[in-house]
């Protein structure tokens, strides 16, 4: 498995503090959180054809999606 890099990111404080109470109500880190919404944004903007979501659960940008055509 890939090591994951770390960076800074520089937010707003609202959209700070919106992201943890989104974290909190979902259980998770912020860190998790917050690498879940990009992955989340990359699968709908077609930027990754396969996303891990879980550890044994591999998500296709064909499966499991509504035809928006």
């Amino acid at each position: 498995m890939a090591s994951k890099k770390a960076f800074a990111l520089r937010v707003s404080p609202q959209v700070m503090d919106a992201m943890q109470r989104w974290a909190d109500d979902d259980l998770r880190s912020l860190n998790a959180q917050i690498e879940y919404v990009l992955r989340d944004a990359l699968v709908k903007a077609g930027r990754v054809k396969l996303v891990q979501r879980t550890v044994t659960d591999i998500v296709s940008l064909d499966e499991g999606q509504e035809d928006t055509e």
